[in-house]
């Protein structure tokens, strides 16, 4: 604990530090400014405070209502030293923020009893604050561990999802990449990008509930296996719905939308422009361009100069034209995923 005494009388302040010291070990500094003793609380901090009334240039008053104006100090305690017992000066410095009075001339008993008063209060506060600090830290640490295990559970279902289709996993990987890239282009916000980042990877979740027969045929799908090809996009939000987490609610969102087209003329619900969601029009991109540079039992993969036009060429029927102009704009980072890199403007993860 460190006291802090303020008084324009040199005598005042030996004779009302030595009454301190003999109560307390706190460490005791003496001012007989009220300025100084300004520089003084910005450049230590006090646990308690005495301040006389009446001194030049500022007054005690003033001083505490200074003082208080600082978050540092909007706790501590202050005691008020006057010889004016008047009802209006006492009112005046509760109002500034006085926590406590000794009249002068003073008993050294009772000044001893309020500061050993007060340091004791001003100790229990130190503490709360400390402890709650510390739980802070521990509350973070415990939702980091969660997000983190989340997170975890999401890429290894993904990538399970992956092989079933006949892919290693790199394709749910680049479709997360890429999909953060656009988000960030279209000026979403860092937090809001890695949920997209990491709900991507569920966009094709219902794919488990396709037979192999129709996943893994190496030819054009018939429009009755095309129809069932297609409920993988309800069977997945089924899967997510009713999420309690961010993550999982954009995951539903995302599985449920991310085949629907600008023009209205995807599925399963024929939405149209802005009515599809955000991340659902950031992910529809990036899993269709790597799709298209990918092998699949019914095609070769394309270049990626192809697929690129492609994705240009569909802007504003099957995308939407912002989210492809954040995808040409990050184009040279989408070259550095597509050769199995992570990309330079990839937000820390």
């Amino acid at each position: 604990m460190r006291v802090l005494i303020v008084d324009d009388s040199r005598s005042s302040l030996a004779m009302i530090g030595s009454i301190v010291k003999q109560a307390t070990t706190a460490l005791i500094d003496t001012c007989l400014l009220p300025l100084d003793a300004i520089a003084m609380t910005k450049a230590c901090q006090y646990d308690l405070i005495l301040v006389d009334h009446i001194m030049p240039g500022m007054d005690g008053i003033e001083l505490t209502a200074a003082l208080r104006a600082r978050d540092a100090y909007r706790l501590v305690p202050i005691i008020m030293v006057t010889s004016d017992i008047d009802k209006h000066t006492k009112l005046e410095a509760f109002r500034a923020g006085a926590t406590d009075f000794v009249n002068k001339p003073f008993d050294p008993t009772e000044l001893q009893a309020r500061v050993v008063n007060l340091l004791a209060l001003r100790q229990a506060q130190v503490e709360l604050a400390d402890r709650a600090t510390w739980l802070s830290r521990e509350v973070d640490q415990a939702t980091k561990h969660l997000l983190e295990r989340e997170e975890e559970v999401i890429w290894r279902l993904a990538r399970a999802i992956e092989y079933r289709d006949g892919d290693t996993g790199e394709h749910v990987s680049r479709v997360a990449l890429i999909s953060q890239l656009i988000a960030a282009g279209i000026g979403l916000s860092p937090q809001r990008c890695r949920t997209i980042y990491l709900a991507a990877p569920l966009h094709d979740i219902g794919k488990i509930a396709i037979a192999d027969a129709i996943l893994s045929k190496p030819g054009k799908l018939t429009p009755e296996e095309m129809a069932i090809m297609r409920e993988h996009v309800t069977i997945g939000a089924r899967i997510l719905e009713n999420g309690s987490s961010d993550l999982i609610k954009t995951a539903e969102l995302i599985a449920q939308s991310h085949h629907e087209r600008w023009d209205g003329a995807g599925y399963p619900d024929k939405l149209s422009g802005t009515d599809i969601p955000i991340e659902a029009r950031v992910v529809a991109i990036a899993d269709v361009f790597d799709a298209l540079c990918s092998k699949r039992p019914y095609k070769q993969a394309w270049p990626i100069e192809k697929a690129y036009a492609e994705i240009i060429a569909c802007s504003g029927t099957h995308f939407d034209p912002t989210c492809v102009a954040a995808f040409r704009d990050k184009w040279s980072d989408i070259q550095v995923i597509m050769q199995g890199e992570p990309p330079r403007a990839a937000i820390g993860f």
